[in-house]
């Protein structure tokens, strides 16, 4: 991952080979670009010329937007980037954060090749500072390890194609507590969305459910938390029916994970439970040519519960937190669950399969029902659970339901408060009625209008009794399948996984349930 740092050294002097300016819009329609705070020095050696000499380049301030320009005589870096903050603040506030994160994150992602950079962008305060921090190492962001030119630096470096290696974040405050540890967190968190982006990225021929567990297995032992990996035999024994329906259809058998991070200091426990489908054929109800080819990311919700639990280990957060991967491969074959098959759940409640591409609530229900057993505060699962939510709510934003409303407006606001795009969403009693069976308990399909919804309300029925539960659908942003954005790749994002920290440092404070 990119190096960053802090440093109140003066830019003209700085050795580095460019130097990121933030420009806004003007203040009116149509109006020349404005150059932000924290680049004062590099707009005052162009002698005042910088923002017409970018408005003749054609640049606006519009969010995203990089122009590159020569840097002015007597500096040392060769080069000046100035990157769209989008319109500005109002007059005596602050710019927000998500504005900085991203303008941080095309930044270094524009910077690609290049060694060293330095960001003089708005750093207002400890906030600004981390969200700069995140932008930049979210940004910097590439997965080329089966690639040729990933395999070592050397290969990198001359290929031209290489991560920024180097920033430095100039007006920030080293030796300023709040900053230090606002850049620390942000130094993290990014680190642990990079984790999940890498887990999501990977084939499926490299990663399945054993070697899932074993990946979570090292950074266990890394990072201090306890693991617990039930396989085949163990998730027989224990009645897990839910995950082993999902998994018999493959020749790689299912693991149910358990990763558990607790503090001396912990009043609260919260639990958090991720569908981990390391492939989605759909099982007999295959998906349809030209569904298949992202199916590797239907393990993201896995992959965010595995990265925020770590986070929240690296923070030293006052909070137990649980992580629960649910583990399995969704295959065809002689020996996979039939529409029609009947499957008693480790709760041990029936399920009659409708779809067997309806997979991942059922994997989840067996983690959420193991999960209600050590009776946490609260439960939030995660995953990439319908196409209903994307046509609801578009590719970037992830749908957020809840058996309690004010824990659903939490959720939503510690989204908010990272810069995730969330929307609340209800859980109709009304749709629960399509998911009788005549011959189960529940079936696994209910009405097909709201089928978003009525994955929520399947989910609800495999939450212990008394216990405040959220579920996250992510399917839309879990995996960006068009052109990189702001500190987003294409590919897996990470999606949730700031949410997740956020929830749990709420948690810690005492102010989530």
């Amino acid at each position: 991952m990119t190096d960053l740092s802090l440093s109140t050294a003066a830019v003209a002097g700085l050795r580095a080979d460019a130097i990121v300016v933030g420009v806004a819009k003007g203040a009116q329609s149509g109006g020349s670009p404005v150059v932000a705070a924290g680049a004062e020095a590099v707009a005052d050696a162009y002698d005042g010329s910088l923002a017409g000499l970018l408005e003749t380049l054609g640049a606006s301030g519009a969010e995203g937007e990089v122009t590159k320009l020569p840097a002015p005589s007597g500096f040392k870096a060769p080069l000046v980037v100035a990157v769209g903050l989008g319109a500005g603040p109002e007059k005596g506030e602050a710019w927000d954060a998500e504005a900085l994160r991203r303008a941080a994150g095309a930044a270094a992602r524009a910077l690609t090749g290049v060694k060293k950079a330095a960001f003089a962008l708005p750093l207002e305060d400890a906030e600004a500072a981390g969200a700069v921090a995140e932008g930049v190492l979210l940004g910097a962001y590439a997965y080329d390890a089966y690639k040729e030119s990933g395999k070592d630096e050397k290969a990198r470096a001359k290929s031209g194609k290489a991560p920024l290696a180097e920033a430095v974040l100039l007006g920030g405050k080293p030796r300023d507590r709040a900053f230090k540890a606002a850049v620390d967190r942000g130094v993290a968190v990014a680190g642990e969305m990079n984790r999940a982006r890498d887990l999501i990225n990977m084939p499926p021929n490299d990663l399945f459910p054993a070697s899932f567990a074993e990946i979570a297995q090292k950074a266990a032992k890394e990072h201090g938390l306890k693991v617990t990996v039930l396989d085949e035999k163990a998730l027989t024994k224990g009645g897990y029916g839910g995950i082993l329906g999902v998994g018999n259809g493959s020749a790689r058998p299912p693991r149910l994970v358990k990763l558990s991070y607790t503090s001396s200091k912990a009043k609260k426990h919260l639990a958090l439970v991720g569908k981990g489908i390391t492939y989605d054929s759909g099982g007999i109800s295959l998906k349809p040519a030209g569904h298949n080819e992202t199916m590797k990311c239907d393990m993201s919700g896995a992959a965010a519960v595995f990265a925020a639990v770590v986070a929240a280990a690296r923070l030293g957060l006052e909070v137990n937190v649980t992580g629960w991967l649910c583990l399995a491969e969704n295959m065809p074959s002689g020996a996979a669950t039939r529409p029609g098959d009947v499957l008693r759940m480790y709760s041990g409640k029936t399920v009659e399969v409708l779809n067997t591409d309806a997979e991942g609530r059922l994997v989840l229900a067996d983690g959420l029902w193991a999960a209600s057993q050590e009776k946490p505060d609260a439960i939030v699962d995660v995953a990439t659970l319908t196409g209903a939510m994307v046509l609801a709510l578009g590719s970037r934003t992830f749908g957020v339901m809840a058996n309690d409303d004010a824990f659903r407006g939490a959720v939503h606001e510690a989204a908010e408060e990272t810069g995730e795009d969330a929307w609340q969403m209800p859980l109709p009693e009304h749709l629960r009625a399509g998911m009788e069976s005549a011959t189960a308990d529940i079936a696994n399909m209910g009405e097909r209008m709201g089928g978003g919804l009525v994955a929520g309300l399947f989910l609800r029925e495999f939450v212990g009794e008394g216990i405040t539960w959220a579920h996250l659908d992510i399917a839309g942003p879990a995996f960006n399948e068009g052109k990189p954005f702001g500190y987003t790749p294409k590919g897996g994002t990470g999606s949730a996984v700031r949410t997740l920290v956020r929830l749990a440092e709420r948690a810690a404070a005492g102010d989530l349930v």
